[in-house]
């Protein structure tokens, strides 16, 4: 049996968004959207996941913390499907292309979804969920996407393999840049010592006053109010308490 983790994350839900599967640190790939909500997301990477490991005879194990999509494959899809991809109320099943598509990879598969608490220390379900992040992240700073190695001996997906290219362009540009820039240094020579960045660029002055804006996801900034909630005080103070 395979036993894998499916995740994905939308920085605003939605925004800049990113999927992940991993299984370990050499079989795992991730994908994602300038712009797309975190159900999607979530869909997306058990998509994926089929895709990948549709050339094997092995039951599929899959770790997913988002109840919507299990229960999308395990309860509601073949209502869906039957009223001709309609909910009860007769509206259109939302994330439609992506259910249909998953419909098409999930047929004569053997399979079975495990809930996971998300953002308790599950050591997979964190594996793909710090992938998923990382891929949102890359979006929203127009980066490098890391979109992993995907399964060992096979072609990754179409958009996996366009996200290597960009990384490969990328760290091109970046060594030409860096050999344009003069020559290399002399290798006898000792590196100067540089100091590490500061987190935060703060004034000297004792009693100033600084404004950080942090941009949370809607899950973030529920897990955010508990927590304050549970120390008995605001969020703004919960944060000034951490920093």
């Amino acid at each position: 049996m395979i036993t894998a983790a499916a995740d994905g994350s939308a920085l605003g839900n939605p925004g800049p968004a990113g999927w992940a599967w991993y299984v370990d640190d050499t079989t795992w790939a991730a994908g994602g959207w300038p712009h797309a909500t975190n159900n999607q997301a979530e869909l997306k990477a058990v998509l994926e996941l089929f895709r990948a490991t549709k050339h094997l005879d092995d039951d599929l194990l899959v770790l997913c913390d988002s109840q919507y999509v299990i229960n999308c494959i395990t309860k509601w899809m073949p209502g869906w499907k039957r009223k001709g991809w309609r909910k009860a109320d007769g509206k259109p099943v939302m994330n439609v292309d992506l259910l249909q598509e998953l419909d098409d990879e999930l047929a004569g598969r053997r399979y079975r979804f495990e809930w996971v608490r998300g953002h308790v220390g599950h050591e997979l379900n964190e594996a793909a969920d710090t992938r998923a992040r990382a891929v949102a992240e890359a979006y929203r700073r127009k980066g490098a996407v890391p979109g992993g190695p995907g399964w060992p001996g096979t072609e990754v997906a179409p958009e996996v393999a366009a996200h290597r290219l960009v990384e490969a362009e990328l760290e091109l540009a970046a060594a030409t840049e860096a050999g344009a820039s003069g020559p290399a240094a002399d290798a006898s020579e000792p590196e100067a010592e540089v100091d590490e960045p500061a987190l935060f660029a703060l004034e000297d002055e004792p009693d100033a006053w600084h404004t950080l804006t942090l941009e949370l996801s809607t899950e973030e900034h529920d897990r955010l109010v508990q927590r304050a909630r549970g120390e008995g005080l605001s969020p703004e103070d919960f944060l000034r308490g951490l920093i």
